[in-house]
């Protein structure tokens, strides 16, 4: 177990769609670029920055949400006070309230087990993976899946420097959904699933963390 910190950051008058993630990630990319290739995953150079985000963008219950983890959650910290507004698409949201917490968790494999539920959508497959997907049969779907998840949370727990040496499990019910994203149809996952793996709230699993795929919540 390895002690990792969090910032939250939420703008509760502001109500924005699910699908506005990835723009509420351009603006402070962009607005913030000075600051940290964290903010945005690319380098100055304009080279992406292969790892997993420490800074996630995500809209949970219609509420703009930032989350950092480790470096990210002090740089979302030390920008706080500078966030007076928002530019979703072109539309100013002048930031009348914003509410922080930040927290430390004890992140890793632990004996027991916990449940999670996807707030937002989880992107599973990629181009490999959705190719051998759409070709079994249901069993073998949740097969796929399962393992898709546990490499999910290996990449988390790497992500933020957690260095594993037990066996990862994780068993999930999942439905499929479809979600556009880039201008195209992707299939993507809701459900929830259970986990010897203890996990960071809200933190993100699968792809496109960064633009609020994958979200989860721990459930009793």
């Amino acid at each position: 177990m390895t002690q990792t910190l969090t910032t939250t950051i939420r703008f509760p008058e502001i109500s924005l769609a699910t699908r506005d993630a990835h723009k509420l990630r351009g603006y402070f990319g962009d607005y913030f670029k000075e600051h940290s290739p964290l903010l945005h995953n690319h380098y100055e150079d304009g080279s992406s920055r292969y790892r997993y985000p420490l800074v996630q963008y995500k809209v949970i219950d219609q509420v703009p949400t930032l989350l950092g983890v480790n470096d990210g959650a002090e740089l979302l910290t030390s920008l706080f006070l500078k966030i007076s507004q928002l530019d979703i698409g072109g539309e100013i949201y002048p930031v009348h309230s914003k509410n922080i917490a930040q927290q430390h968790t004890q992140v890793g494999v632990v004996d027991e087990l916990n449940n999670y539920r996807f707030s937002n959508y989880w992107m599973a497959l990629n181009t490999d993976n959705f190719k051998k997907y759409v070709k079994i049969n249901e069993e073998e779907k949740c097969q796929l899946l399962n393992q898709v998840l546990r490499n999910n949370l290996l990449s988390f727990l790497k992500g933020v420097g957690i260095w594993v040496e037990k066996k990862i499990m994780a068993r999930g019910n999942f439905r499929e959904r479809t979600s556009k994203f880039k201008d195209q149809k992707m299939m993507v996952f809701e459900g929830d699933f259970v986990s010897n793996v203890a996990l960071p709230e809200l933190v993100g699993l699968g792809k496109s963390v960064a633009r609020g795929f994958g979200a989860i919540k721990k459930v009793p």
